[in-house]
């Protein structure tokens, strides 16, 4: 009896050190994760501090942390029971920032380039460079079957936990459905969490046009050169296949969420060991996608790095409400970090809808939005191209695919909550859906069926 109530104790001890352990790791990531979601939503979408609090903070754990806003000092805060204490600090065009391993007075003071847009009036101007939308909409549309279906996505459950906030439809390059949620509009910014992925793929495609980047060659990471990591690509990067250790797991401590500890968050994915030659193995990995845009900050330089989005990228295509957010060290958050309105998220869409082009520019060659939307080898269900998701399918079995009843051309940028772009070349298509989805999730499969349902043959 003694022995059994020593190794009772024992286990017991090993319990409460275990639980200790894991919350001196989570408590962290949590905190941050509540102190930075206050101060975008509340600074760079335009919210109040008790509606970030009560639905983006109630998710549990989570909620297990109390938050404060400070609107004089530009900053969020966020702790549990007064420790794992995380500030998040607001830069007008740089969104929220998390004072990871820097001071708040250097963070603050950070040397930033910004670029200086000429001033316009998005509403004296055609859709889609601007908003001013057409008095006609193309003809064979079942509108009222159509708003019917738009209707219908934002009718959650009784505690309304699906959080429908924005439907888009563009067809045929007009705006055929527009809906939004109470409290939100056209001009709203949304948190795109990994929609912000395709946006990386779209500065990188820029800069292989520009002659900058050659995906092909091994990725410019100066202490690979001399290890097992040195025939990764960026074209293995930008198809979720490195080989690179990760764990992208949102449940608890992990590789990806550990994006709330780090300073330097492209640097942290550099820093993994090996774990399959590159190019053999699938693996969705924000790292990777962290990792790319700290290529691309090296390849454009910091004098120009934070200008080079606005200037090459939304300026070109009509964006004007996009905010990447960068991380302590100062390289965009590229796998989660940005916000836009709908209406600049379809313009995104759009963009490689129609190969590359708009506004009569190009913008991004034909050959790349061929090879972003092409599954990867190591994508054997035909689901991922580069930054993008894919319908294509198993080539064994096109017809086993994540959206069955929609044709198999379908490709989109998906985000955390239900955040998405649909970008169906078939049907001349791209629907926005933005929320903040807890449990009711929307079912995308037969929500784009219903819509495809009411456009013309």
């Amino acid at each position: 009896m003694k022995i059994l109530r020593s190794i009772l104790l024992l286990a017991a001890l090993a319990a409460i050190a275990y639980g200790l352990v894991y919350a001196w790791r989570a408590a962290p990531i949590l905190t941050g994760y509540g102190a930075k979601m206050l101060c975008s939503c509340a600074f760079a979408g335009g919210r109040e501090a008790d509606d970030v609090i009560n639905i983006e903070l109630a998710r549990f754990p989570v909620s297990l942390g109390s938050y404060q806003l400070d609107r004089e000092d530009s900053s969020a805060t966020g702790s549990v029971m007064g420790l794992a204490r995380k500030k998040a600090i607001f830069r007008r065009g740089l969104g929220c920032t998390l004072a990871n391993g820097i001071s708040e007075a250097a963070l603050r003071s950070q040397p930033i380039t910004r670029y200086v847009p000429l001033p316009a009036n998005p509403d004296t101007i055609p859709w889609p460079m601007g908003d001013r939308l057409p008095d006609s909409i193309p003809p064979g549309v079942a509108m009222r079957r159509l708003h019917e279906v738009v209707e219908g996505a934002f009718a959650g459950s009784e505690n309304d936990s699906r959080n429908t906030r924005a439907i888009l439809v563009v067809y045929d390059d007009a705006i055929v459905a527009e809906k939004y949620a109470e409290g939100f509009d056209r001009r709203s910014r949304h948190m795109g969490w990994s929609m912000t992925k395709s946006v990386i793929n779209a500065l990188t495609g820029i800069l292989v046009r520009q002659g900058r980047l050659n995906i092909h060659e091994p990725a410019p990471i100066s202490f690979w050169r001399e290890d097992e990591r040195a025939d990764i690509t960026i074209n293995h990067l930008l198809q979720a296949s490195s080989g690179l250790e990760w764990v992208e797991d949102y449940s608890g401590p992990s590789d990806a969420t550990n994006i709330f500890k780090k300073k330097d968050t492209g640097l942290y994915a550099a820093h993994q060991s090996l774990r399959h030659p590159p190019g053999t193995v699938f693996y969705y990995s924000s790292g990777a996608t962290n990792l790319i845009s700290w290529i691309i900050r090296q390849t454009i330089g910091d004098d120009d790095y934070y200008a080079f989005p606005q200037r090459e990228l939304f300026e070109k295509i009509g964006i004007t409400s996009m905010i990447l957010e960068p991380d302590a060290g100062g390289t965009f958050v590229g796998s989660s970090f940005s916000f836009a309105s709908a209406r600049d998220w379809a313009r995104l869409g759009m963009l490689y809808l129609h190969g590359g082009m708009a506004g009569g520019e190009r913008i991004l060659s034909e050959d790349w939005v061929k090879y972003s939307t092409t599954p990867a080898p190591a994508a054997h269900e035909g689901e991922y191209g580069a930054q993008f998701w894919l319908n294509a399918g198993s080539p064994q079995n096109a017809s086993d695919r994540i959206f069955p009843d929609v044709p198999p051309d379908l490709f989109f940028a998906d985000g955390f909550a239900g955040q998405n772009v649909f970008i169906l070349p078939s049907k001349k298509l791209v629907v926005v859906k933005l929320s903040e989805s807890q449990g009711d999730y929307l079912d995308d499969n037969r929500f784009l069926g219903d819509i495809i349902a009411t456009l013309p043959d």
